[in-house]
């Protein structure tokens, strides 16, 4: 077995390069963004679907019971207090406070995120979505306290697991799902339309345990200026605001980043990073070893067994 400190060289071709020598530019999406047979019946209709196609993204308000609300809120405050969990070197702080950022593998961790993770309302529309089975690349809940929760700057997902964790294509996509109020003052979701059919080539090499700072404050594999201008001036920029209960579904590749919170309401979601079975990740496209498996699994890899509605 290779050592986990050790850069396993990746002999693929990278279809998406990055950062080392490259310059910033924006680059042409060489997948579908829908792997589904549009033709059939699916568990949403096509006007949501082209939506989807065409923006990057989509919000689906009030998916979860006002019940099933509380239970995951109940969840949320429970390992937020654990220290046992706080302890265990998979959770992130706050630059600065200290403060809770983010707790990694709740699907693994807690039962009632596991169940989450499989409920037809999620897991069913990512497997229609990617047209395959579908495992968990990551998961965790984001808690942005009220008064100094820190913004996460703009920034393509896929660039950054392609990069340093090796997902060879944008068959991917991302739900987040709203746990408390989503103001538009509060530092929602912020995402820009369209920006998913680029790929942006971010410069800079990556440094050596980037994942130590990058969950904190995100430095490399970020867009430059004028690539992040091109981008908006073509699509704008859409804020995600919700009730608790809402859901976001966003494509791997879809330009995204949140402002600080300094007003008194925090804002919490769980998220679920789902990737088709058929591109599991492989030795990441750049210099450095894989990043840990909490942030990207990559020795366990399971289908999410689809349970029926709040099954």
């Amino acid at each position: 077995m290779k050592s986990a400190n050790v850069p396993v060289m990746n002999t693929q071709q990278d279809r998406y390069p990055s950062r080392g020598a490259s310059k910033a530019q924006l680059g042409k999406r060489l997948d579908p963004v829908i792997y589904a047979d549009e033709t059939g019946s699916g568990p949403i209709g096509q006007d949501l679907l082209r939506q989807y196609e065409e923006n990057g993204f989509l919000v689906l308000d009030a998916v979860f019971s006002e019940q099933e609300i509380r239970s995951f809120q109940q969840e949320l405050e429970q390992l937020k207090g654990d220290e046992q969990i706080a302890a265990s070197g998979e959770t992130i702080t706050e630059p600065g406070n200290g403060e809770i950022r983010s707790i990694f593998r709740i699907h693994q961790i807690s039962t009632v995120f596991k169940k989450l993770a499989s409920d037809s309302r999620l897991a069913g529309l990512a497997q229609y979505l990617l047209n395959d089975q579908v495992y968990i690349h990551q998961s965790r809940l984001n808690y942005k306290p009220g008064f100094r929760g820190k913004e996460f700057y703009w920034h393509s997902d896929f660039e950054t697991w392609h990069v340093e964790d090796g997902m060879p294509a944008m068959r991917a996509l991302s739900m987040s799902i709203t746990l408390t109020e989503n103001h538009d003052t509060n530092g929602p979701l912020m995402l820009i339309p369209g920006s998913h059919q680029y790929y942006v080539v971010c410069e800079g090499e990556t440094p050596k345990n980037h994942f130590k700072s990058s969950l904190r404050k995100q430095e490399y594999g970020v867009p430059s200026d004028h690539c992040l201008s091109q981008l908006t001036d073509q699509g704008g920029i859409v804020t995600a605001t919700g009730k608790p209960g809402s859901v976001v579904v966003f494509d791997c590749n879809t330009m995204h980043g949140s402002n600080g919170n300094i007003t008194p309401y925090p804002r919490s979601n769980a998220f679920f990073v789902y990737n088709a079975i058929s591109n599991r990740v492989v030795a990441p496209f750049c210099d450095q070893p894989p990043r840990p498996e909490y942030i990207c699994a990559r020795e366990t890899i399971d289908p999410v067994i689809v349970a029926a509605r709040g099954g």
